[in-house]
């Protein structure tokens, strides 16, 4: 085998090499933009939850504003509560 031949071969291994890191780099971005999305999501819609169930309960009751306060802190909580959980079944998943 001459040299250039040999050389060659070494630069298309190298760059079959480099071609795989890339779409795995690509792909872990992805993966982490979904997840970052997932949780971001769940913690928007446990307040919002939250906060129409006070709505409702208020209306019913008469006891505006204080039942909208309280389930507004209790949706915010229930959503911290499941962003912590999900952030660490994906850290011992990884």
């Amino acid at each position: 085998m001459t040299i250039p031949e040999d050389f060659k071969t070494r630069l298309k291994i190298a760059k079959s090499k480099i071609q795989k890191q890339v779409q795995s780099d690509s792909e872990k971005k992805g993966k982490f933009m979904g997840s970052a999305f997932k949780l971001g999501t769940e913690l928007v819609a446990a307040v919002a939850v939250g906060t129409i169930i006070g709505f409702i309960l208020d209306s019913w009751f008469d006891t505006k504003p204080w039942l909208i306060i309280i389930f507004f802190f209790l949706g915010t909580a229930a959503g911290i509560l499941n962003v912590i959980r999900t952030a660490n079944r994906m850290q011992k998943d990884d």
